[in-house]
């Protein structure tokens, strides 16, 4: 495990921002401490946890068979639909119990080494906010649906849920490095939008494929996208889209194989030969590649989202 992270470090205390690393400058709202934790969870009225049922429900309607089944026996082991939106110290317990994991309440996106050092200690910043009827659908900033629907229940499988913590751990050797959006790339393609092989088929384990209708279809069945075998290496000098259907999806063996491909990677190495802007297209297959599928990519080629593409 040395490898991807810094050994002599503890990570009790949360570790500064070097001036001299690349992130995107967040504004800290004033009544936050440098954890960035809100004081307590939001309390959400009636209509809020209407819109938390019925985003449940339209996505408990399409994930079987698509989601993997991690993700699904972790939402009944949380009893995510037991109506409106979860209470975060319920869950922090039923988590702590099942693989030592809480979640905690944010306001909005966390500088990275925040983020990293929360992950670190097992701690899921979640958004304290649920999105409107009016952005139901899309919303850019991830809130308390994105976040508690989409990751918490992998936190519920021990080897991914000790991932999740070594990847946050991972986050000092980047800083190190000046390597974030590297790191960023492998947390994109995994944690976010990434899929995994049972048996035959693909299937969903990322929150941000989980936690939208549109895209759990067209990431496990459509055939415009790229579905890749993961490749630690790769990855991470590969573009992404954020606001779109993505062109190419990674896919792991088991979340054991995806923990042996991080975890026990040498990264002082990895980092030292990366550029610092990513070399392959998001869309780009390339000859070292395990390809599950080809992809068409006709949505991509027909202008994706802005275009109103069929996602096919």
């Amino acid at each position: 495990m040395a490898t991807l992270t810094e050994p002599k470090s503890d990570f009790s205390a949360l570790p500064e921002m070097p001036a001299d690393v690349f992130t995107a400058p967040l504004q800290k709202p004033a009544h936050l401490g440098d954890d960035w934790l809100e004081p307590k969870q939001a309390e959400y009225g009636p209509d809020q946890d209407a819109i938390w049922d019925d985003l449940f429900n339209r996505q408990m309607s399409v994930l079987p068979g698509r989601a993997a089944t991690a993700f699904m026996e972790g939402t009944e082991k949380l009893d995510l639909g037991r109506g409106g939106v979860p209470d975060f110290g319920r869950i922090s317990e039923e988590l702590d119990k099942l693989t030592g994991w809480s979640v905690v309440p944010v306001p909005m996106l966390i500088p990275d080494h925040v983020f990293f050092w929360h992950l670190a200690n097992r701690r899921f910043p979640a958004g304290n906010f649920i999105r409107t009827r009016e952005t139901f659908d899309y919303i850019q900033e991830p809130d308390v649906f994105h976040d508690v629907f989409g990751h918490v229940p992998m936190l519920t499988d021990p080897t991914y849920a000790d991932y999740m913590q070594e990847y946050g751990r991972a986050g000092w050797k980047a800083m190190k490095y000046n390597r974030l959006k590297a790191l960023g790339a492998l947390y994109w393609y995994t944690v976010e939008f990434g899929l995994i092989m049972e048996g035959d088929d693909v299937r969903a384990y990322g929150a941000g494929i989980l936690s939208g209708p549109t895209e759990v279809v067209f990431a496990t069945e459509a055939k415009s996208p790229n579905r890749i075998m993961l490749n630690v290496d790769r990855v991470m000098r590969t573009d992404y889209v954020i606001s779109d259907l993505q062109p190419t999806y990674f896919v792991i063996e088991s979340f054991d194989d995806l923990f042996r491909q991080t975890v026990e990677r040498d990264f002082d190495r990895l980092y030292t030969n990366l550029p610092p802007a990513f070399t392959y297209a998001n869309s780009a297959i390339i000859d070292v590649d395990y390809v599950v599928s080809r992809g068409t990519q006709e949505y991509l080629l027909r202008g994706g989202r802005g275009s109103g593409a069929e996602a096919v």
